[in-house]
C-alpha cells in the first residue's frame, strides 16, 4: 500500500482540477525565471555537430538491432511497423550513457530539483517521415504519479534533437504556464495500460474540454530549431506533438531525471506498477 499523501487525485471518476502543491525549483533560481514561469527552458545549441552525428548514429545503430528491436524496451508503429522509441537507452548503449552523465544535463537536474539526481527514464523517440504518429496532450507526471508512484512534482525532462525541428514535422509543443495546476484525469487505469499507451495513449488523456481551456488560458509554444538543441521542461507541463507527414524525420532522446529524495513509491491510481525499463527502481544518483 502506498503510505505517502496522495496530494494529486487522478484516474476518478471525473476530472479534477488541483493547484501546484510543489515548487517549480527546488534548487538555485539564477537563470531559471523563464522555467519557473513557463515551466520550460530552451537551450538553442546544447550539443554540438559532432556530437549531434555521434548520437543519430547511435540510434540509427540500435533502431536497426535486430535484437534491440526484439527487446520488450523496443515500441513500434502499429500501423507501419517501424520502430517509434527505444527506453532505457542508457542501459542499452554505452554512448548515450555518457550522455546521462554529461555535467551538462546532471548539473542543470540537480539546479532545478535541488538534490542529487537519478534517471528515472531514458528513450530515444523516431519519428521518421511520412506518416509517423505523435503524442496526444497528456502531463508525463499525471502518469508517472499514477502508474510509477512518483508522490511530488520533483522530477525535470530533457528533450535533446537529434534532427532539425521544422514547424511541419511533428515539433513538440507545451501550453506555457500549464505546470502551476495539475489535471487529475477520469477513468481507472487497465492492468498493464502502458503496452497500449506507449503506442496510442487513452487512460490518462485529457478531454477536449479541459485542453480547450488550459489552450485558451496559456496558449501554445511549438518548438523548433536545430539539430543539437535542447528542451528542458517540467513533468507537469500539457505537451504533445503532431504526426509527421513530411519527408524529414525528427528524431530526439529524451532523459527524465527526479530527484533522489522523491523515490517512487507504490503507483497512487494504478493496479501494479509499470516496468523498470520505463519507471526506474533504482534510485543511484547520477555520478
Amino acid at each position: 500500500m502506498t503510505t505517502v499523501a496522495d496530494l494529486y487525485p487522478t484516474r476518478g471518476a471525473a476530472e479534477v482540477t488541483t493547484p501546484r502543491q510543489d515548487p517549480v525549483v527546488w534548487g538555485d533560481p539564477t537563470g531559471l525565471e523563464s522555467y519557473e514561469r513557463d515551466g520550460f527552458l530552451a537551450d538553442p545549441g546544447l550539443l554540438s555537430d559532432d556530437e549531434v552525428a555521434l548520437y543519430r548514429t547511435e540510434l540509427e545503430r540500435l533502431i536497426a538491432d535486430p535484437a534491440v528491436r526484439a527487446d520488450e524496451r523496443s515500441i513500434v508503429e502499429r500501423s507501419s511497423g517501424n520502430v517509434r522509441s527505444v527506453f532505457e537507452v542508457h542501459r542499452l548503449s554505452e554512448v548515450f550513457a555518457g550522455l546521462v552523465r554529461d555535467e551538462r544535463l546532471v548539473g542543470r537536474a540537480r539546479q532545478i530539483l535541488g538534490s542529487d539526481v537519478y534517471v528515472h527514464q531514458s528513450r530515444v523517440n523516431v519519428k521518421p517521415g511520412f506518416g509517423a504518429s505523435g503524442f496526444y496532450w497528456h502531463s508525463d507526471f499525471e502518469t508517472w504519479h499514477a502508474e510509477d508512484g512518483l508522490p511530488n512534482m520533483r522530477t525535470v525532462s530533457v528533450s535533446i534533437a537529434l534532427t532539425e525541428n521544422y514547424s511541419t514535422n511533428g515539433g513538440l509543443m507545451i501550453m506555457p504556464g500549464s505546470h502551476l495546476s495539475f489535471l487529475g484525469c477520469a477513468g481507472a487505469t487497465p492492468t498493464d495500460n502502458y503496452k497500449k499507451s506507449l503506442q496510442m495513449q487513452d487512460a490518462g488523456t485529457p478531454s477536449d474540454e479541459a485542453l480547450t481551456k488550459l489552450a485558451d488560458a496559456h496558449g501554445i509554444r511549438l518548438f523548433t530549431g536545430r539539430a543539437g538543441a535542447a528542451t528542458w521542461f517540467d513533468c507537469n507541463c500539457m505537451h504533445g506533438s503532431g504526426d509527421n507527414i513530411t519527408p524529414y524525420p525528427r528524431s530526439n532522446v529524451f532523459i527524465v531525471f527526479n530527484s533522489v529524495e522523491n523515490a517512487a513509491v507504490e503507483p497512487f491510481a494504478a493496479p501494479v506498477r509499470r516496468p523498470e525499463f520505463i519507471g526506474a527502481r533504482d534510485f543511484t544518483p547520477v555520478r
